[in-house]
């Protein structure tokens, strides 16, 4: 009996390989790969600077912008996290914040805006967020 199972079992099995099935999605790696580029990039920001040699890599900014009255109000997070993806394209694996402000007051397209600028640098290391 073991052995008819056996057989049965590789024989389904079998037919399952030999079925081309396909799958197909509507995400795009490529922007999957640059929605998560600002975690590989490890922020320092007032006290906490790099303890180790660096390369700079440049100045980067980020700039965050409110463009509905009733969206979503921007924080200084995100004009941080666009700064740290400009470091990313830089090939950058740090970024020292220099300076970042949060604008309530109305601008030309902007009901409030953030603006984060950075040094971008890259490190022989990385340390955990």
């Amino acid at each position: 009996m073991k052995p008819l199972l056996s057989i049965i079992l590789i024989l389904l099995l079998n037919a399952c390989n030999n079925t081309n099935y396909t799958f197909n999605s509507n995400l795009n790696r490529d922007a999957i790969e640059d929605y998560f580029k600002p975690s590989e990039v490890t922020v320092y920001e007032g006290e906490d600077q790099p303890s180790e040699p660096f390369e700079q890599k440049g100045l980067v900014r980020g700039e965050a912008c409110q463009t509905q009255k009733n969206g979503v109000p921007i924080t200084l997070a995100d004009a941080r996290t666009l700064a740290r993806r400009a470091a990313a394209d830089r090939n950058a694996n740090g970024l020292i914040i220099k300076n970042c402000v949060l604008i309530d007051e109305l601008t030309p397209g902007c009901f409030s805006s953030a603006f984060c600028v950075g040094q971008a640098i890259k490190t022989t290391s990385r340390k955990n967020n």
